[in-house]
């Protein structure tokens, strides 16, 4: 296959296009669910019907003319790059961003190799005496993550398709009210949109985790609990009230020295997550909440917001 010219025909650089070659190489792929078995398998992982929908029509059904033969082989060699990396836990983006206006065989792309690597994956996690309901629970950040993508008017997908590749490589578990992310001797909190960060959730979810890793991965060895993210800003404390769930989450942990984050922009952060937008100008942002409230004041202030990272014991 010539890659310059599969890099034209799918609209991104051959750098892109080579990096998927040369993680993929000849690794093997994953054949996608039967068509008649996805609407089920969108449900239980949690994927609103309008979502589903969209992927459906755009099922790579063979001799579909919606699948030229460079998105086929994207797919495929997309779905073989995240398998070769099975039971890994770094950042891994499954190959480059497409134009997604173009139809939803290309906005939905990485969707399909999701699809694809979920038997993979719930077989990695049985090997390893997971729950099915942990695995479901946690595959389930996939509908999750549409409708977040879908209410931001299609900008957040770009890290959302990196994201969900630590799922399908089953690097994540999301017990109880946090996320869990296996790596090094720390396990990394992630905060999913589900609801309040109240601290009895927080510490059920803590507990959990600490008989779930020793009973599942009894080889790895986890000393700490971290967490990068712009909610352990301190700069919050001017804002919110001492008995906020934010603040009594920001003091467990012992933060560290700051320091610039290469490729992450803490206030584009704060907006995605805290107002699911990226576009809307600050005047315009709604202020229901203190925290919406705080986020807008600063940014009009003239002042930044930090992304910063803290740890405290197992």
């Amino acid at each position: 296959m010539d890659l310059d010219d599969t890099a034209a025909r799918l609209g991104v650089s051959a750098e892109d296009v080579t990096r998927v070659q040369r993680l993929a190489g000849d690794r093997p792929s994953a054949p996608l669910p039967a068509r008649a078995e996805a609407p089920a398998i969108l449900d239980r992982l949690a994927v609103r019907p309008d979502d589903a929908a969209e992927i459906m029509a755009g099922w790579p059904d063979p001799g579909s003319p919606l699948w030229t033969p460079e998105l086929r082989w994207l797919l495929d060699r997309s779905i073989a790059l995240v398998r070769a990396d099975l039971g890994g836990h770094g950042w891994l983006p499954p190959g480059p961003e497409l134009p997604r206006e173009r139809g939803p065989a290309w906005r939905h792309l990485y969707v399909y190799a999701y699809l694809a690597l979920v038997d993979v994956v719930t077989k990695y996690h049985r090997e390893h005496d997971i729950a099915a309901a942990v695995s479901w629970v946690t595959l389930a950040d996939l509908g999750r993550n549409l409708a977040i993508d879908r209410r931001m008017h299609r900008e957040g997908w770009p890290v959302m398709q990196s994201w969900l590749t630590l799922h399908a490589r089953g690097g994540l578990y999301e017990l109880g009210r946090l996320q869990h992310h296996r790596g090094g001797t720390a396990i990394d909190l992630h905060i999913p949109e589900s609801g309040p960060i109240a601290p009895e959730a927080v510490a059920a979810s803590l507990d959990e985790a600490r008989a779930f890793f020793p009973r599942h991965f009894p080889d790895e060895r986890y000393t700490t609990f971290s967490c990068g993210s712009w909610l352990l800003d301190p700069q919050l404390l001017e804002y919110l009230p001492e008995d906020s769930n934010i603040v009594r989450f920001q003091r467990r942990f012992e933060l560290e020295p700051y320091e610039e984050p290469e490729g992450l922009d803490a206030d584009v952060e704060v907006l995605r997550f805290v107002f699911r937008t990226l576009t809307t100008p600050l005047d315009q942002l709604p202020r229901r909440t203190v925290l919406q409230r705080a986020v807008v004041d600063h940014l009009e202030a003239g002042r930044h917001w930090h992304w910063r990272r803290g740890h405290f014991p197992i």
